[in-house]
């Protein structure tokens, strides 16, 4: 009896042996998969030990709800977390990391070879300094980067305050961008592909061009408000425009542009780089500029070149073309049932320089009503 139920097991056991051989592959990965590391609140170490041991193999790191992370030195030159090269994502619930000192850094900085994922994370105050100056809560560099449920805010670079997408992949959903400074896209500078679904654009600054947006990439806006952003010279909301020699088509599908102010030209939008911009069932209303009664309230699109250079050390050199002129001619501007109305002091210009749009009126058109927003 004891002989055959010993039997009996070894047949079960060399069955199920043989049974998670031939498991698919799929299935074996999810068997190996890590738990997640969960890092106690405002564990600084504990946090930096665990975006190192994912760098070098992967996984998961699970914050504290509604706690603050207080970042009080930087672990690198210029970053306040250890470089991302791996794939490492990092999740929170009413989660915040923030730069807590004296000292100017950055909070995320990935690298060519690393993908960040963050989600339900607030990240706040970082500030660049001298000679890395560019991306103030989160640089790119040539990366991959999605933010889901996540908030950028109170940050302060060279060029993109908030976030620098450097000819990386930058993925935004349901993400909130306010309330950042910077040179050149007070909120996001971006020359590489970039995806904004949800969220908004609000309340950034850039002290040259590009309130919230300075794009130099692939980018693509759906369902995003761009609100009460402001620059210094050229877009308040967006700017498009050339880095490094990189420029690409920017779209905008059921996006807001609002209530934004360029103290030189382009209110709410101003087209620098000769590439197209199309908005499909999007609004630009009740946008200023204050450079002139000429000067585009909505789109500015006089056939002006912008041109922005970073160097390796941080340093930057802007330049530009005189639009207006008989040898620039507007950029192309697709208004696909979309609206341009209520701004000042015009809604586009020059006249006819963005077609089905009307310069000096101030009503939005009766053939393309405001979209409504879902």
């Amino acid at each position: 009896m004891t002989d055959t139920l010993r039997r009996a097991t070894v047949t079960t056991v060399t069955g199920l042996g043989l049974f998670l051989t031939l498991l698919p592959g799929g299935a074996a990965h999810a068997q190996a998969l890590k738990a997640p590391t969960r890092v106690p609140c405002n564990d600084i170490t504990a946090l930096k030990t665990a975006i190192d041991n994912a760098n070098a193999g992967g996984g998961s790191i699970v914050l504290a709800p509604r706690c603050v992370y207080s970042l009080t030195q930087a672990d690198n030159p210029g970053d306040g977390l250890p470089e991302i090269t791996g794939r490492v994502r990092i999740s929170g619930d009413g989660t915040i990391i923030e730069r807590s000192a004296a000292a100017s850094f950055r909070i995320f900085h990935v690298r060519q070879s690393g993908s960040l994922d963050l989600k339900s994370i607030t990240v706040r105050h970082g500030e660049t300094g001298a000679g890395d100056s560019d991306g103030g809560g989160i640089r790119n560099d040539r990366g991959r980067v999605t933010l889901t449920d996540v908030t950028v805010r109170d940050n302060a670079a060279g060029t993109g305050g908030g976030i620098w997408n450097q000819l990386g992949t930058l993925t935004l959903k349901n993400t909130t961008v306010r309330d950042n400074r910077g040179a050149f896209g007070g909120g996001v500078a971006t020359n590489g592909t970039m995806t904004m679904r949800g969220g908004a654009l609000r309340d950034n600054t850039g002290a040259f061009w590009g309130g919230g947006l300075a794009n130099a990439g692939e980018t693509k806006l759906d369902h995003v408000s761009l609100d009460s952003n402001d620059s210094g010279e050229y877009g308040g909301g967006i700017v498009t425009l050339a880095i490094n020699n990189e420029t690409g088509p920017l779209r905008l599908n059921h996006t807001r542009v609002r209530g934004n102010i360029a103290r030189t030209d382009g209110g709410g939008i101003l087209t620098g780089a000769d590439e197209p911009t199309t908005l499909y069932r999007s609004s630009v209303s009740h946008n200023t500029s204050n450079g002139g009664a000429t000067t585009g309230g909505g789109i500015a699109n006089s056939g002006r070149i912008l041109r922005l250079f970073i160097g390796t050390t941080g340093s930057t050199k802007h330049q530009e073309s005189s639009g207006n002129s008989t040898k620039q001619t507007p950029h192309r501007v697709n208004l696909i049932r979309s609206t341009v109305f209520k701004n000042h002091p015009t809604n586009c210009a020059p006249p006819g320089s963005v077609p089905r749009c009307d310069a000096v009126g101030s009503a939005p058109a009766t053939a393309a009503p405001e979209p409504s927003r879902n």
